[in-house]
């Protein structure tokens, strides 16, 4: 792998640990929980992006990401459906309050994906480190 790769692998992983501190900021400052929400997807969709590096794989599209991961990573075996599942959740849950009209993202969405995003993100980091595969919980 080249060093440029590895520089953007490890750029996307901040990038996903950034935004799990930043959902955790918001959250405890009383801030909206869309952009909680938002950021908690954000740190699952960064750590996708560090994978498809790893392939030399890309998108522009949230779905075209999720679509690869699925078929790349899921499909082979290298992730638990779970981690599938995980994802897709987060993202409808992002979708939701990001562009739904009157309907709103509660404590209780906040509290199922907050230890699922961290849980993601470890199990990402963990496969790029060359360890064994991650499970989600």
């Amino acid at each position: 792998m080249t060093d440029n790769r590895k520089a953007l692998i490890e750029y996307r992983l901040t990038q996903a640990n950034e935004s799990i501190r930043e959902a955790d900021v918001l959250h405890q400052s009383g801030m909206s929980l869309r952009s909680v929400m938002n950021r908690l997807y954000y740190s699952m969709f960064y750590a996708v992006l560090a994978l498809l590096q790893e392939k030399k794989l890309g998108t522009s599209k949230h779905s075209g990401a999720i679509a690869l991961f699925d078929r790349e990573y899921v499909k082979t075996g290298s992730f638990p459906k779970e981690m599938s599942r995980a994802l897709h959740r987060a993202f409808a849950l992002r979708q939701k309050g990001d562009y739904m009209e009157e309907t709103e993202v509660t404590v209780n969405d906040i509290e199922e994906i907050r230890p699922i995003a961290e849980e993601f993100v470890a199990g990402v980091k963990k496969h790029l480190s060359q360890d064994t595969t991650p499970s989600l919980v």
